[in-house]
């Protein structure tokens, strides 16, 4: 059994959907390999990925709250970057993302917190897909496993492997 999932490992062709540039990456996508960054919000990323796509607000982008832990959850990411026309979906932030970085986000998750409870949530036109629900999913996981799986994610970033179970992980 292995602790994290690596997903970009298995996307072969579907790497032409992810054309994003790591610069332009919204600052609530949760560190991972994936982040929305110059996207178009058509309202497609959820249709395609409703546990792992947000946007709304004044950041009229989508962005990527929660990263693929399963070949089909990773599939329906790929849709997602696949139906933005901008193709503003990236897949390199392994690359990008350092263990240091990864801290200074964790740190300043308040803001992401604040930024989720500004909002009326289910006032927004694109209610009608459950937005206020995902964004509660986004608030609940920045409050519960989200600090367990960026523990799992440095090791990856450290050690280039997934930790075995028992194996100790790094603090965040």
């Amino acid at each position: 059994m292995t602790l994290y999932y690596d997903p970009v490992a298995s996307l072969g062709k579907d790497l032409e959907a992810f054309q994003g540039i790591w610069e332009d990456r919204l600052w609530l996508n949760v560190p991972g390999p994936f982040y929305g960054g110059d996207t178009d919000t058509c309202r497609t990323g959820r249709l395609s990925a409703p546990r792992h796509v947000l946007y709304g607000g004044e950041y009229l982008t989508e962005y990527v709250y929660r990263q693929p832990k399963t070949p089909d959850e990773t599939a329906r990411l790929v849709e997602a970057a696949d139906c933005d026309p901008f193709l503003g979906y990236g897949c390199d932030g392994d690359a990008r993302w350092t263990p240091e970085a990864v801290r200074e986000w964790w740190r300043d998750r308040g803001r992401i917190t604040e930024y989720l409870s500004a909002h009326d949530w289910a006032d927004v036109d694109w209610a009608e897909q459950g937005l206020a629900a995902a964004v509660q999913d986004y608030r609940s996981y920045l409050a519960g496993c989200l600090a367990a799986d960026l523990r799992t994610y440095l090791y990856w970033l450290t050690e280039g492997r997934s930790p075995a179970p028992g194996e100790r992980l790094p603090d965040l």
